[in-house]
């Protein structure tokens, strides 16, 4: 093999490990910078005196539900809509109300 053979295939190695690392910490800014947005479309929302539920709350219920890493915090139409990758790789959508803090529904991918 030829040194850039060599060189080649050493940075493909490289990258294959390192890949899931760069992956788990974009999964990670992703959720905080989801989770920022949501609250502030809640706030936003002029039905927001009767969101009553706090956000912290339910994302405490949802990583109770399915231990994870949050990967997608979104708010529309008076509910939070939260994913969560669980250790095993699959991932939780969870639905819940703004105005209760109620679980409407969990779907698995």
């Amino acid at each position: 093999m030829t040194r850039t053979a060599i060189a080649s295939l050493f940075a493909a190695a490289t990258f294959a490990v390192a890949a899931p690392a760069f992956a788990q910490e974009r999964d990670t800014r992703s959720g905080l910078d989801d989770r920022t947005h949501a609250a502030a479309a809640a706030k936003a929302d002029p039905r927001f005196r009767a969101n009553g539920a706090s956000l912290d709350s339910i994302l405490a219920d949802a990583r109770r539900r399915h231990p994870g890493r949050v990967i997608d915090v979104s708010y529309d139409d008076g509910e939070y809509d939260i994913e969560i990758r669980g250790d095993d790789g699959r991932i939780a959508e969870f639905e819940y109300s703004a105005r209760t803090g109620r679980l409407i529904e969990i779907d698995y991918d």
